[in-house]
């Protein structure tokens, strides 16, 4: 009877807040944007020069607690020979979000750090922190020194919440392929896989995020 509830919540709350797949990307290219001028305040420049892949999922907060976790629809790319690949969609369920400021969660950035990581990415669901490792990023220009990195975490998890950025604590979640999103973008399906490793070609639909992406790692690499 709880999962039902809670299955029925989770729709019920997904409905109030509908967003078309090209909406929710254009405000994750606007979470990038944010991201690339945090400087000092920011994800560090050496760790984003190292991940694998780029994950976004705007406007979390959108929607309230659902039994004890969160819930959110989010972008991912990575890192190919041939650029930032096409976009793949997925949806964070569940989990417990700790920050390491007050309040809410807000916007969740995910940073996979190895190419482990990038191989539950590509998987058609993983939890995060039984899966996947994850840790609270460090903010700031750079990592050097930080345990978690030198513990060669997955995945680095953070929020920006009232336009501040934080590291945050993200263990039970998880995180699988938007089959609804993916259709509505691609009109027919399309692989998670296929999508990251770079087997199909962006859309024009997905070139401002894919550009924003683009300068900001071009940026962190100056």
């Amino acid at each position: 009877m709880k999962t039902k509830i809670v299955t029925f919540l989770i729709a019920a709350a997904l409905m109030a807040s509908a967003e078309t797949s090209q909406q929710r990307l254009a405000d994750s290219t606007a979470v990038l944007r944010e991201m690339s001028h945090a400087s000092d305040k920011g994800i560090p420049q050496d760790l984003l020069q190292k991940a694998q892949c780029v994950v976004v999922v705007p406007g979390l907060k959108k929607v309230a607690f659902i039994g004890g976790g969160k819930y959110g629809r989010g972008y991912a790319s990575c890192l190919t020979k041939k650029g930032w690949s096409a976009p793949a969609f997925f949806l964070v369920t569940g989990g417990s979000f700790g920050l390491q400021i007050g309040g809410q969660a807000g916007d969740l950035i995910m940073l996979i750090m190895n190419k482990d990581g990038m191989q539950h990415l590509l998987s058609s669901q993983f939890a995060l922190g039984a899966d996947a490792s994850v840790a609270a990023g460090p903010v700031g220009r750079h990592a050097e020194g930080n345990t978690d990195w030198k513990m060669r975490a997955q995945v680095l998890t953070y929020s920006r919440a009232r336009g501040v950025f934080a590291g945050i604590t993200l263990n039970g979640a998880v995180v699988k392929q938007d089959k609804d999103s993916t259709r509505e973008f691609y009109g027919h399906m399309v692989t998670s896989k296929a999508a990251l490793t770079g087997e199909i070609d962006p859309p024009a639909a997905a070139n401002p995020f894919l550009t924003t992406l683009s300068k900001w790692a071009q940026e962190a690499a100056k």
